[in-house]
């Protein structure tokens, strides 16, 4: 049966208008995306076999373009319009952040999340803030492995120098999904501190981000 043959309040679409996404499944919002089935399956029924085969919703976001095709019913123009729906929501929190001063740090939390928790390797970057905890900009700085990348603090100084930087937030992900952070961790967020310290750029938080959730050592105590 086609999903055009369902009841309206069934239909994925229809619902999502009517209560929101969040009471949608993530075959449900894959499958509004998509926009229609391939193989003899209506769009529900392929964002469902598609998400058991790559084991989930973060896994098929992984995916490069040449495995995302490969999957049954997938192609090109289905990962742009995945992927520009990604583009669009990180560029929605990052108007967020450039409307106001970064008092909530939810607000960085859910940026740094949209930026890092699908990469397949571990990357470093800043939120490099004006005196009124205003973003001046968000940068990746390093790049790493799977599970470690290297991070100088002279090269961290000396952007937060050229961008004339009163405050940052330090963000890394855990490309291993857990946020937990480790004790190398906190050793270079102290280097971190000190370094900036010398030239009165103060560390505000250190967000360390996992799959779902986003440890953050402000809220630590650990600043």
């Amino acid at each position: 049966m086609s999903i055009k043959d369902w009841p309206a309040l069934e239909r994925p679409r229809e619902r999502l208008l009517a209560n929101g996404p969040s009471h949608l499944t993530d075959a449900e919002l894959l499958a509004v995306l998509i926009g229609s089935g391939a193989h003899g399956l209506h769009a529900v029924d392929l964002a469902r076999h598609v998400l058991q085969v790559v084991g989930g919703l973060r896994q098929l976001l992984e995916l490069r373009l040449d495995e995302f095709s490969a999957l049954p019913g997938m192609g090109p123009a289905r990962y742009g319009r995945l992927h520009s729906a990604l583009e669009l929501n990180r560029r929605y929190l990052r108007s967020h952040l450039e409307r106001a001063p970064i008092t909530n740090p939810d607000a960085a939390r859910l940026y740094v999340a949209a930026e890092f928790k699908a990469l397949r390797r571990e990357v470093f970057g800043c939120l490099f803030l004006d005196t009124r905890h205003q973003l001046i900009a968000f940068e990746t700085l390093f790049l790493g492995t799977l599970d470690a990348a290297t991070v100088h603090p002279r090269e961290v100084v000396r952007r937060a120098l050229e961008l004339n930087s009163a405050a940052v937030i330090l963000a890394h992900n855990h490309p291993s999904g857990i946020a937990e952070p480790s004790q190398a961790d906190r050793t270079l967020t102290r280097r971190l501190c000190d370094a900036l310290s010398l030239v009165d750029i103060r560390v505000i938080d250190h967000l360390v981000v996992g799959d779902g959730t986003t440890a953050s050592f402000a809220e630590r105590g650990w600043l």
